[in-house]
């Protein structure tokens, strides 16, 4: 593994600069979700994962709550995990099509998946301190992947947020739009694509479907060339 991102990530996992959300992952994991009861809970920030010469990146806002704050891995079973998973099957960037804990076998071709945010925020809303302490991991995660040609981001808030890191950074004036599948040239010559957040919520209401982000990925992997 680049030990950049290896010691990158034991950082990660041992960071408490957020009292609030250190004690919120303690809640969660001492309370459990009632279908999840007899597991032990990871209960700590959770780090990215995937290819380390990975040339595409997809970004979350944070962990969930019962998934992977739960597990110990980004996207790792929740319910917007399974779809996306399905997607990433489905275009080749994965070799199956769940990712449900930690050493099931998922390997990711050329991607690295992580969230802005490394720890879940009470109601999925950070504090803006929160999102700054945190945002020195997410800067440090872009600057190791040295080879990142495209960053999928998946919702608005993981977008937004991505593009304020990127402003702050680069002293940025440009206008950004969320609007799912459009994409901007960022300082860096990375590519940034905006897409809908695969939750549940966006899957019922077919604000998104398994053709569009298909597609989205497909295209992602055009521009990324693998």
């Amino acid at each position: 593994m680049n030990i950049k991102l290896k010691k990158l990530n034991k950082t990660i996992v041992k960071c408490k600069k957020c009292p609030r959300l250190t004690n919120f992952i303690k809640k969660i994991s001492l309370e459990k979700r009632k279908q999840n009861i007899n597991e032990k809970y990871w209960g700590k920030p959770v780090t990215g994962f995937g290819d380390v010469n990975a040339k595409l990146m997809i970004i979350g806002l944070a962990p969930a709550a019962h998934g992977g704050t739960r597990t110990g891995r980004a996207f790792t079973g929740d319910k917007s995990g399974d779809f996306l998973f399905k997607s990433l099957f489905t275009t080749k960037i994965s070799n199956q099509d769940f990712s449900k804990k930690k050493n099931d076998g998922l390997k990711l071709r050329s991607t690295y998946i992580t969230n802005i945010l490394k720890c879940v925020p009470p109601g999925d809303k950070p504090l803006n301190d929160e999102l700054i302490n945190c945002s020195n991991y997410f800067i440090k995660e872009l600057d190791s992947l040295k080879k990142l040609k495209v960053i999928v981001a998946l919702g608005k808030v993981a977008f937004d947020n991505c593009v304020k890191i990127y402003k702050k950074k680069y002293f940025l004036n440009q206008k950004f739009e969320f609007k799912h599948g459009k994409k901007y040239l960022l300082p860096d010559n990375r590519i940034l694509i905006a897409s809908y957040h695969p939750s549940p919520r966006n899957v019922n209401t077919k604000v998104i479907s398994a053709a569009m982000i298909n597609q989205l990925f497909r295209k992602a992997r055009i521009i990324s060339k693998f």
